[in-house]
């Protein structure tokens, strides 16, 4: 039998790591929807291609005003720092890769978003919006997931370890025909 290092049966991993894909599904699903709605307004800006140019904007309105705007763009992609590493089912994995992995994905799907939202009537491409995406992923990963493995695998150690059958004793050396040959 081979040890997966955390306990519960397969069937009950199964289902949590299914129950991670569907909850990362619908999570894309309710950010997608609300990201490509068409806005309503009057005029629209041209895209924001210039790092850190509306943060200075948003900074520049007050302490609240720019918690509130930095805070929006932080948390739409931020449970994807718990769901993406959930989905994959890994418990035993490097916490480096995972982030790099997470990161990584978490970075594509918001350029995606960021793409496919400047063609809907309103919105516009923002890289600060990229990078308030990424932030909250990796901010997210790094304040759950670690603590979350360490402590499935503290409570996988403290199990005892199935009942193994027992191996059987050598048996001595493979009978052989002396009639039958090696083949050439």
């Amino acid at each position: 039998m081979q040890g997966h290092g955390y306990g519960g049966t397969p069937a009950l991993r199964y289902r949590y790591r299914v129950a991670g894909c569907v909850l990362l599904v619908a999570h894309l699903l309710a950010v997608g929807w609300l990201a490509l709605r068409p806005l309503t307004a009057p005029w629209v800006t041209a895209a924001h291609l210039e790092p850190f140019a509306s943060l200075r904007a948003d900074l520049a309105l007050g302490p609240w005003e720019a918690v509130r705007a930095i805070g929006s763009g932080v948390l739409p992609l931020a449970p994807l720092g718990v769901l993406l590493p959930w989905a994959r089912g890994r418990v035993a994995a490097s916490s480096l890769g995972s982030l790099t992995r997470t990161v990584f994905t978490a970075a594509m799907i918001s350029l995606g978003l960021q793409v496919v939202q400047s063609g809907v009537l309103g919105q516009v491409l923002d890289v600060d919006a990229l990078l308030l995406d990424v932030t909250g992923v990796a901010l997210t990963h790094l304040a759950v997931v670690p603590a979350v493995r360490a402590r499935l695998r503290r409570k996988g150690d403290g199990e005892r370890p199935a009942a193994r059958l027992p191996e059987e004793a050598p048996q001595g050396l493979t009978p052989t025909i002396p009639r039958v040959r090696i083949a050439p």
